[in-house]
């Protein structure tokens, strides 16, 4: 709510009013009048205060009044002294505008400087075109995060590896996950066959490589496919065998890829387990597009069945891995390294 028309403090000269015309500051000025019974600059001796003199053109506000209507008072001349009525009418009339002022601005607020004077404090108001440079603005508010619209697709965020996932349908940032290096999960929970922990049918997690100095691509992938395998299908974080431990497993790809626009490798495995379908999980490693360009180790764990993502999303989602702030550096599975169309 933005205060009425009226004389306040001018925020770019504390010592003149300036005109609010009750959206923004116009350019007419004055010096401040005077608070109590006493005449106003330019104003003779003897006149009631003027509590909102218009600026030139607009129509003069009229004095409050709490008195009866016109006639019903005493004549001229009757109580001028300063005991009198004159001066009570004077003091009501000055009351009731600080009164009113208060009540529909909820800001103005009147007090005392050192000097025992009064003084005014002048609330914020928002500036326009026609207020270059105020000094009392309100904080802006603060801008809404805009959402991706339906032609643009979902992307996540790895900032600290500098690059971003796509968002399949289907998948969703993840919720109550204890690894912190999961970028993505299938939507949704299901009891484990085994043990009865809460299991999902899909995630994905990126991290950076830094256990070891070795940066080959393809090394690096083929070390971690194993550790991928018992990670997500033979014993979790706590120790419990969610699918009843691994039987036995079968590699079903592999070779060069590129990832943003860097050459990488990756290994992917079929999963068999004691209990449930299984599901297969990929190792894929690429040198990063940032700071030492260490290697970045990005794992797929889908679990296998018709309840699980189809393994063609690793795939799609690899050839969607972009680096931060570049939209076209794309690539794929046995595609050329640099962008894509």
């Amino acid at each position: 709510m933005t205060p009425p028309p009226g004389w306040y403090r001018d925020p770019s000269g504390p010592h003149l009013e300036r005109w609010w015309d009750g959206t923004s500051w116009t350019e007419h000025r004055r010096a401040p009048e005077p608070t109590g019974y006493g005449p106003a600059p330019g104003q003779a001796p003897g006149q009631g205060p003027v509590h909102h003199q218009a600026p030139p053109g607009r129509a003069a506000t009229l004095p409050l009044s709490t008195g009866p209507g016109p006639g019903a008072g005493p004549g001229p001349g009757a109580g001028a002294g300063p005991g009198g009525g004159r001066g009570k009418a004077l003091a009501l009339t000055a009351a009731a505008a600080v009164l009113v002022a208060a009540i529909v601005t909820g800001v103005f607020v009147l007090g005392q400087d050192d000097g025992g004077s009064p003084r005014a404090q002048t609330p914020p108001v928002t500036a326009t075109a026609t207020d270059p440079s105020p000094v009392n603005d309100p904080p802006s508010p603060s801008p809404t995060a805009s959402e991706p619209s339906a032609d643009d697709p979902a992307v996540v965020e790895d900032q600290l590896n500098g690059i971003t996932f796509p968002l399949p349908d289907g998948w969703v940032l993840p919720k109550h996950v204890a690894q912190d290096d999961v970028m993505m999960t299938t939507d949704g929970t299901y009891d484990c066959p085994a043990d009865g922990s809460v299991c999902r049918h899909g995630l994905v997690l990126s991290r950076t490589v830094t256990a070891t100095a070795e940066t080959s691509p393809k090394v690096l992938a083929r070390q971690d496919i194993e550790d991928a395998a018992d990670d997500a299908y033979d014993q979790d974080l706590i120790g419990n065998k969610p699918f009843g431990g691994i039987e036995s497993h079968e590699e079903v790809a592999s070779g060069p890829v590129a990832v943003a626009g860097r050459a990488g490798y990756y290994v992917r495995w079929r999963v068999r387990t004691a209990e449930g379908p299984g599901g297969y999980v990929q190792s894929m490693v690429f040198p990063s597009t940032v700071g030492t360009e260490s290697p970045i180790l990005v794992r797929y764990v889908f679990d296998a069945g018709e309840d699980g993502p189809p393994p063609a999303d690793m795939d799609r989602i690899t050839k969607g891995i972009r680096p931060v702030g570049d939209a076209d550096t794309g690539g794929g599975v046995g595609s050329g390294i640099g962008p894509t169309d």
